[in-house]
């Protein structure tokens, strides 16, 4: 077999090319790639997943905004419960805790961001790894940190992840061929 494609080959995706066992097809520079098509349903999955990113980010945003409001809360659940701490210490820990789980939002929303642009454009791995994102973030979400928004998040996460693996885009995510 030469290193050409063959003509019932051009135009197709990367994915759609695998899915037949053939390798991606080699693009010239200045050439244009062939575009996905994607379901309407991993369309709307892409757009709530990018939505519960940014509902996560906005609540990161409202707790750093709502920063001393929580330590006072705090210094005033401790001093009535008749424990011993630093008010100064709850402080200081406060601020780094509310800063590290803004980073983490912020990244967070970024991968899913990425691997849900690939799945939209038929990866099936990229499809597990948001499977994956989303599962331990549900975890997070709902198990540590619960807030309208992280309910909000959560809620437009898991309709995200129904949508991706309904069996009417099953095809669309190609399984990688196995030749051993």
């Amino acid at each position: 077999m030469t290193g050409a494609p063959s003509p019932r080959d051009r135009g197709l995706t990367d994915d759609e090319r695998r899915k037949r066992g053939r390798a991606p097809d080699p693009v010239s520079p200045g050439q244009s790639v062939a575009k996905a098509q994607p379901p309407s349903q991993v369309q709307i999955a892409f757009v709530l997943i990018l939505v519960g990113a940014v509902v996560l980010l906005a609540g990161q945003i409202v707790t750093i905004l709502f920063k001393q409001q929580l330590i006072d809360d705090a210094i005033r659940h401790g001093t009535e419960s008749g424990l011993k701490f630093d008010p100064e210490d709850v402080a200081a820990n406060a601020d780094t805790l509310i800063w590290a789980l803004f980073v983490g939002a912020l990244c967070f929303g970024a991968l899913m961001s990425l691997f849900a642009w690939k799945a939209r454009e038929g990866t099936r791995s990229a499809r597990t790894v948001v499977a994956l994102l989303i599962a331990g973030g549900l975890v997070f979400q709902l198990g540590l940190v619960r807030s309208v928004f992280s309910v909000v998040s959560s809620l437009a996460l898991v309709i995200a992840l129904i949508l991706l693996y309904l069996p009417k885009v099953a095809e669309y995510f190609p399984k990688a061929g196995k030749k051993l």
